[in-house]
């Protein structure tokens, strides 16, 4: 599979859209305050849904002239000119302070004056309505626009040559300015904004028209990094960049759940109406693409709406904590209330799919006790302790030596564990029968080989087949953290502890960590490839948000043609070869004689001519075989240089401690291949001999826990301590190609004995 990164700005095919195009507005609100937009089936129009907890919470329906969050290949241009552009609506709004009151929803324009100073204009609504303070039509002119609440005495004009972004406040009938008082009960309100036409000469954009063909992946979303977007622009970009099959949701931890009075889930409420009104609409954009939609249902909620009773604790009563900020916590599988308010927002998210005529799947997303950096493990809350009997025996460090009652009790947490996620399946097969189940499981935490007992509490066996439809595994931290040996050992161990099979499970390939780290999606695309060779039902990649920040394009189908075979050149022809290294130096030679020399390059290239090793017509067939079958210099290959091929001393044996290959840090697992030469030339070996490869860590050969990867890696299972010398002894050929089109052959002077001249060049690598 193929990827590149498409950067703003880069040429792909546009087409125009309207300044305003409902798709492309978004909201946003304080924390604990609840909104979205939809864009729903009818065109040229937007709603907005606004949950509303304190007095003072205002949620902005926001334009911005830079098209954040989007896609490079899919993002609108930016202009921020509004020069020559008309906007008008139909405005009808329900449970919201009206456009004819004072603080009603007013356009705020943050920008720049004609002399360049940052300016906020603050342009009234009504002033530009007509009909009711709920029901009324709007028109704006950028080129005759006036801020202020009474107009003409109060009007200062519009600059609508500089501006970043506009926002529409919505507020409650009740709203107090800064006030951070909770309403006894949360206001609802919505408003709907329909009619929407742009007119005029600055009216129009251009728009990234990139469509990429199906990659063979399915993607994965994530609530919490696009609650603010509307949902059918969400599907339309992954459309757009080539995911098909499988959306795979996470429904988050903070913006879906309706809170009460005290600021805290509400258990009675389940989902909030702005919330579900977005996964309504997600869920109907699936269905209209064809896709397969997960709903995914994690433990895991902002720390700051959990109620207590349902947190997991250690020990001493400290409550689960992420290392989010603000923090997440996770709820204790012990909780009946928690486990069961989770089991009736799966009924409510498959109840969506079932409405929307889509085949209702729920995943339990990456369920676990809680196990913190110094190895405390939270399992000791109120209902936990209660459920392991009353006084469970201490666990201080889940990765220490544990006594065989400490064991038992993981292995109880584990059965706890199992409960409370087939409880959770249980009420979404119950809201809808034909609910395809699947459970996540991230193996990094449960298979940790520091921690290898946590296993029994956070990968219980209570989850083997049949308990879920469908095993899914994640592993990107192993992924970007280049531990195949490790990755390969783990999933040996979930499938013989859980028993599904191939065809029963999903991959999900991970993400880079940040838009620096662009090398960590080769190591991403690379493991969802080889999910799909192990046959795996569906390969996705996590996660959208982290897609469109990267402009990551990704291509199915074979890779670009490799311009190497690893093939041997023809040995008994090389090993009678003649071999030049060579440098690339500037010499510019003053007027007064004086030199300046500026060398190229950091090593030698090798130059070698085979031609001495073909000597009867039989080395002439199999080179000219070869010669063909290369293409020329299209295709590299192997070479054994008769003068330089191993570690040490050519004629005597490799030995683990002939050359340095790095000294260990603790956590760097990959070292390269590395040849140093008595001046203190390095120089990376690439194409190692097969099974020649010896290796030792502090003097100690290592016959296991390390792994050869392509182009000379050699990867530990786990990384050398700090200070340890990492050594080893090999055999290699050199890369190379051959550096002419045409070999030339004349009979006459082979006959009498004159080798033709077959020069090759050595590749660079790695």
């Amino acid at each position: 599979m193929r990827r590149w990164f498409t950067q703003a700005g880069a040429p792909v095919d546009t087409r125009f859209v309207k300044r305003f195009d409902p798709e492309h507005w978004t909201v946003d609100f304080p924390r604990g305050a609840m909104a979205s937009v939809v864009t729903g089936a009818t065109a040229h129009q937007l709603t907005v849904e606004a949950r509303l907890l304190r007095l003072g919470d205002l949620v902005g329906l926001i334009w911005s002239s830079v098209d954040v969050g989007a896609h490079p290949a899919q993002a609108r241009a930016t202009s921020k000119n509004y020069s020559g552009c008309k906007l008008s609506f139909r405005w009808q709004s329900t449970g919201l302070m009206a456009l004819d009151v004072t603080n009603g929803p007013t356009l705020t324009i943050e920008g720049r004056d004609a002399l360049g100073a940052a300016k906020i204009w603050l342009v009234r609504l009504w002033n530009y309505a007509v009909g009711s303070g709920s029901d009324a039509v709007v028109s704006l002119d950028f080129d005759a626009m006036d801020a202020g609440y009474a107009l003409p005495s109060e009007a200062v004009r519009v600059d609508a040559r500089d501006i970043d972004r506009m926002f529409i406040s919505l507020v409650a009938p009740d709203y107090v300015k800064d006030s951070t008082a909770l309403r006894s009960l949360p206001a609802a309100g919505r408003v709907t904004v329909s009619n929407i036409v742009s007119d005029g000469s600055g009216s129009v954009l251009k728009c990234g028209d990139a469509l990429s063909p199906e990659n063979g992946l399915g993607i994965a979303t994530a609530y919490d990094d696009m609650y603010n977007v509307a949902p059918s622009r969400v599907v339309e970009g992954l459309v757009r960049a080539g995911f098909r099959g499988t959306i795979n949701h996470y429904v988050g931890m903070s913006h879906y759940p309706a809170l009460g009075s005290d600021g805290k889930v509400d258990p009675a409420l389940n989902m909030c109406a702005p919330a579900k009104e977005w996964h309504r609409e997600l869920a109907r954009c699936a269905k209209l693409h064809g896709y397969r939609l997960i709903w995914s249902l994690s433990f895991e909620l902002l720390d700051m709406f959990c109620p207590d009773a349902w947190k997991q604790r250690d020990r001493t009563g400290n409550s689960a904590a992420t290392g989010y900020v603000p923090p997440s916590t996770l709820v204790s599988p012990a909780s009946n209330p928690g486990i069961a308010y989770f089991g009736r927002i799966a009924a409510e998210l498959v109840g969506l799919s079932v409405e929307q005529g889509l085949v209702p799947r729920f995943q339990v997303g990456e369920p676990w006790w809680w196990v913190d950096a110094s190895g405390k493990i939270y399992l000791y809350d109120t209902a936990a302790v209660a459920a392991f009997g009353g006084a469970p025996v201490v666990i201080d460090d889940v990765g220490a030596s544990l006594s065989a009652g400490q064991k038992s009790l993981l292995d109880l947490a584990g059965v706890r564990l199992a409960a409370a996620t087939g409880q959770m399946v249980a009420a979404a097969k119950a809201a809808a029968p034909g609910t395809v189940s699947h459970v996540l499981a991230y193996l990094p935490g449960l298979l940790d080989p520091a921690r290898p007992e946590v296993r029994r509490a956070n990968l219980p066996v209570g989850w083997a087949k049949p308990a879920f439809d469908v095993l899914q595994l994640e592993e990107y931290e192993w992924v970007t953290g280049t531990r195949s040996a490790l990755r390969a050992s783990a999933r040996a161990t979930v499938e013989a502890r859980l028993g599904y099979a191939r065809g029963e499970q999903h991959y999900l390939s991970g993400f880079a960590s940040s838009s620096a780290a662009l090398g960590e999606w080769d190591e991403i695309v690379a493991a969802a490839g080889e999910a799909r060779a192990l046959g795996v039902a569906e390969v996705m990649i996590w996660a959208w948000p982290q897609v469109a920040r990267d402009g990551l394009v990704l291509m199915d189908g074979e890779d670009e043609v490799d311009a190497f075979v690893d093939l041997d050149f023809p040995i008994a022809i090389g090993q009678q070869a003649s071999v030049s290294p060579g440098f690339s130096t500037n010499i510019v030679t003053s007027a007064g004689g004086s030199e300046f020399r500026n060398a190229n390059w950091q090593q030698a290239r090798l130059r070698f001519d085979a031609g001495p090793g073909v000597r009867g017509e039989a080395e002439l067939g199999v080179l000219l075989d070869f010669f063909r079958a290369r293409r020329g210099p299209a295709v590299g290959f192997r070479f054994r240089d008769p003068f330089d091929s191993s570690s040490g001393v050519i004629s005597a044996a490799v030995g683990a401690s002939d050359q340095l290959l790095g000294t260990g840090d603790g956590a760097t697992t990959r070292f390269g291949l590395t040849k140093t030469y008595a001046g203190g030339e390095a120089r990376r070996i690439t194409r190692p001999v097969a099974g020649s490869v010896v290796v030792a860590v502090a003097g100690v050969p290592k016959a296991t826990g390390w792994s050869l990867l392509p182009l000379g890696i050699v990867q530990f299972d786990v990384a050398p301590v700090t200070g340890a010398a990492v050594t080893a002894g090999f055999r290699f050929d050199v890369p190379v190609r051959f550096a002419e089109d045409r070999i030339e052959v004349s009979r006459a002077s082979f006959a009498a004995g004159e080798a033709p001249s077959v020069p090759l060049i050595e590749i660079r690598e790695g």
